[in-house]
């Protein structure tokens, strides 16, 4: 199966052939640098992390460009506020951007341009739309008329005539029609500027993602993506720009992301359900969090709630878990050959054996099928659960069955360098988040401990009353003991 993606523009998946063979050019805008970042751009950057780690793995020579925002009226009132200059503001949540998306696990994309590093380039676009009719200049201001590009809208499928019906030009506005938009703005005393034929000013939101896709990806390029906010007016407003000014398509496949809600409502500053990355990570591994936004397909709104984190943390513990019990195995009967095919397997042990053989080929389906990580989640999970049931009845570790676990947890590791996971060592992170739930509850790990030596003693000397009473005072402080022949272990419920 060849990969296809869903193209916003046509409404269909499509076969992903790009402009290059062999080469692939990816656009994402990027964040406005005006304060810490919420879990909609968590989602945003993991989703599009996951797509540029596919491409690569596909066999793609991947250029993958994401933006900084660096001038905008939200970070020039910040400044005013502080009593500061915009860069220091840009900088700061420049700064905090990188390290929540470094503790994201996210890689860096290939080239992170900054809007005012580029000004020349969007003044020699917007002098090219005036050149071409596109734009006009009105005191000071340089705006895009939109009458003048017939394609308008042709991304959202929205009408120009019924949006400009619940719109109307007051008297004295520079603007020649309701949907006309910035492309230069003249300066105003106290604000930051930059020289331009039409006088001091600053780029428009709109044009300067126009500019850097163009400088670093050419006038036409593969892949541009970003959350569903965008395709309009920001996505629109792009296509506009760049086809009028170069008489060509500017982008082939267009990617959106799905909305994050809040406990079933839309995620809004106004509804107070506003949540920060760093907020979330004080409670949540960032794993857990970056696992909870795969675990839908990236198109699908996806609930945010504690529930749903809660669930998603459980499932990478299974995962987490199985590749600890792999390793336990693995350290201490080194594998001493490559899977072989073997006649004398348990029916569990063929049923792993299927698994292993399959699982790369469905991996790649899954992900083939429009980056659809949950599905290849899915793959995962059937592999945990047969290699679960294999350990579990495990008793002589021949060379074959070693051989066969140790191609499992490779297994693990490849699809995890493509999804993101598994980057630590399994038994340090089932550490860390056992920690940080003996953290929630009142009863200390070495009273747990404690208690659960006394358990394994009453059980030698038979008094399984007592065994049942420590299991039964525990389970009443919210502590799960798991028997199993290599001892107890315990969790928090």
């Amino acid at each position: 199966m060849a990969l296809r993606v869903y193209n916003t523009f046509t409404g269909e998946k499509e076969l992903f052939v790009p402009l290059t063979p062999g080469k692939a050019g990816m656009y994402v805008c990027g964040v406005t640098v005006y304060d810490y970042c919420h879990i909609g751009h968590a989602r945003a950057g993991v989703v599009f992390d996951i797509i540029f780690r596919y491409l690569k793995y596909a066999g793609y020579d991947v250029t993958y460009v994401r933006n900084y925002t660096d001038i905008d009226d939200k970070i020039i009132n910040r400044a005013n506020q502080e009593g500061t200059d915009y860069r220091t503001i840009a900088d700061r949540y420049i700064a905090a951007f990188d390290e929540d998306m470094a503790r994201l696990g996210l890689e860096k994309p290939t080239i992170e341009p900054k809007a005012t590093d580029h000004i020349g380039g969007i003044i020699s676009i917007i002098e090219t739309l005036i050149a071409k009719g596109h734009a006009y200049v009105s005191a000071g201001d340089v705006y895009y008329a939109v009458e003048t590009f017939p394609d308008y809208l042709k991304l959202s499928g929205r009408n120009l005539e019924e949006m400009q019906a619940g719109a109307r030009v007051e008297v004295g506005d520079k603007k020649r029609h309701p949907m006309d938009f910035a492309l230069w703005k003249g300066s105003k005393p106290g604000e930051p500027w930059w020289q331009s034929p039409w006088g001091d000013g600053r780029p428009g939101w709109h044009i300067e993602c126009s500019a850097m896709s163009m400088e670093f990806l050419g006038k036409t390029f593969d892949i541009h993506g970003g959350g569903k906010d965008l395709v309009f007016p920001h996505h629109e407003n792009e296509i506009a720009q760049s086809e009028g000014a170069n008489g060509c398509q500017f982008v082939r496949y267009w990617l959106h992301n799905g909305f994050v809600n809040i406990n079933a409502e839309k995620m809004s500053k106004s509804l107070g359900n506003f949540f920060t990355i760093r907020e979330v990570l004080k409670k949540y591994d960032p794993e857990t969090l970056r696992f909870f936004i795969l675990s839908a397909h990236y198109r699908s709104p996806i609930d945010f709630s504690d529930q749903n984190l809660d669930e998603a943390q459980s499932g990478l513990e299974r995962i987490y878990a199985c590749l600890a019990a792999l390793d336990d195995v693995l350290s201490t009967h080194p594998p001493l050959s490559e899977m072989t095919e073997a006649d004398n397997l348990s029916p569990v042990g063929q049923e792993l054996q299927e698994k292993a053989h399959q699982f790369i080929s469905r991996f790649v389906e899954s992900m083939d099928d429009d980056f659809n990580a949950a599905q290849a989640l899915g793959v995962l999970f059937e592999t945990v659960r047969a290699a679960n049931r294999f350990l579990a009845e495990m008793k002589d570790a021949t060379p074959h069955t070693l051989a066969l676990l140790a191609t499992v947890r490779q297994l693990f590791v490849e699809s995890g360098s493509v999804l993101g996971l598994f980057t630590t060592a399994p038994a340090l992170w089932l550490e860390g988040i056992k920690s940080a739930k003996a953290g929630q509850i009142e009863i200390a790990p070495e009273e747990i401990e404690r208690l659960i030596e006394e358990r394994a003693a009453a059980r030698a000397a038979k008094n399984f009353k007592r065994g049942d009473e420590i299991r039964d005072l525990l389970l009443a402080q919210g502590i799960q003991l798991l028997d199993s022949a290599q001892g107890t272990t315990w969790d928090v419920k």
